[in-house]
């Protein structure tokens, strides 16, 4: 399924490939690997909520700050929280970002193979093949209670809102 008019890139529309996915959905299960080319999936954070993360690549400047602020953030969370960063960089460029950046709270992850997450949650960039800068929320029973599909690819998801919506989780 392709989708039109959702994003640009410095104001070029891209396409968007995989489902239209909204608030109250069940979360689709992905698999992706880590800095140690390990698979890893949905069912990985059973029993916590899940913040994802989505950024097209941690080598720029607008996804290297998105991945610093979730790790700052995440510090300040309860274990029943999971913080994800998933993009299509290589497993070992992600693995050299985290050790560079000091990302030692989110948990990052790789894309790149089959574009898993990227097809099951929608934001896979037909243009380029990166994932659209996004963040989804999952509850602990692996539903999706918020979505920010960032309109404009380089610019910032809004932080606060998220966090807001996955610290109400908890209440």
């Amino acid at each position: 399924m392709e989708r039109t008019g959702i994003i640009t890139i410095k104001g070029n529309p891209l396409t968007l490939i995989g489902p239209a996915l909204k608030a109250g959905d069940k979360a689709p299960d992905f698999y992706v690997l880590d800095g140690e080319l390990k698979g890893v999936g949905l069912k990985d954070f059973k029993g916590k909520i899940k913040l994802i993360s989505v950024t097209p690549s941690l080598d720029t400047p607008v996804c290297d700050m998105q991945a610093r602020r979730f790790n700052q953030e995440a510090a300040n969370l309860p274990d029943d929280m999971a913080v994800l960063n998933i993009s299509m960089d290589l497993p070992f460029a992600v693995s050299r970002f985290c050790a560079t950046a000091g990302i030692d709270k989110v948990k990052a992850f790789s894309d790149h193979r089959d574009a898993s997450f990227g097809n099951a949650y929608g934001v896979l960039i037909k243009e380029l093949r990166l994932l659209a800068r996004s963040i989804f929320i999952v509850d602990k029973d692996d539903v999706i209670r918020y979505i920010e599909i960032v309109a404009e690819t380089t610019s910032l998801p809004d932080y606060d809102k998220a966090l807001d919506a996955a610290k109400k989780l908890r209440a």
